[in-house]
């Protein structure tokens, strides 16, 4: 994820809907999303053996691994490398919670039932315009459930209350799993990237979906639109 620190969008206070927000002193910010069959909390060092587990899938490594320039991927997450990628995801919380930009944030996506972890999502950048980025994976023992969906739909309804005048996606085309999250979620396609992206010296393309706040569909009863 990249990370950026320049903007300082205002912090809106919270609805309380179908989900709950806890945020806790500057020094170790803790926010929670949940609506009750999924929970999104920041990542802990204990979650770091699931995250190197989780990263090795082809899958994940495929469509939300790190890629040279030719779309080799860097070699899968030993513990002490998704330890590295946990701490620096707690560096952006700390600095989320003093210049209120969520670029580089990231949630651990749990099941709240259960308490098992299943996936991430995160937020890749916060632009100056206030255009907010995000990703997400699932656990290849966790697809297929509805807990990326839910994870989008809490992502962004938090992304919007934060004060994003728009938020995006871009995922590659011949990842159907992923652009059918995206349309459930309430994403509207807004056009297709050819040869934005490569995989193993291989051109591919890459689509782009959207969420405005005024027109977005997934948000809670009590919310207006």
């Amino acid at each position: 994820m990249s990370v950026s620190r320049e903007i300082r969008p205002s912090k809106r206070a919270v609805k309380e809907s179908s989900v709950d927000v806890r945020e806790a002193d500057a020094d170790n910010p803790v926010v929670t999303l949940s609506d009750d069959v999924v929970t999104l909390r920041p990542w802990s060092r204990d979650d770091a053996g699931f995250m190197a587990k989780a990263c090795a899938d082809p899958a994940i490594r495929r469509y939300n691994g790190v890629l040279d320039r030719l779309g080799h991927p860097t070699p899968p997450l030993s513990i002490m490398d998704a330890e590295a990628v946990i701490d620096e995801f707690a560096l952006n919380w700390r600095a989320f919670a003093t210049t209120e930009t969520p670029s580089g944030v990231a949630f651990a996506i749990m099941d709240a039932r259960s308490g098992d972890l299943v996936g991430c999502c995160g937020v890749d950048d916060w632009s100056k315009a206030d255009v907010a980025q995000f990703g997400y994976w699932i656990a290849a023992s966790a697809r297929g459930r509805g807990y990326a969906t839910r994870a989008v739909i809490l992502l962004t309804r938090w992304l919007f209350e934060l004060g994003a005048a728009r938020v995006f996606l871009t995922i590659v085309a011949e990842n159907e799993e992923s652009v059918a999250v995206a349309r459930r979620a309430g994403f509207v396609y807004e056009g297709t990237m050819r040869s934005h992206g490569v995989w193993q010296g291989r051109r591919c393309d890459v689509m782009w979906f959207a969420a405005l706040p005024l027109e977005w569909t997934m948000r809670g009863p009590d919310e207006q639109t």
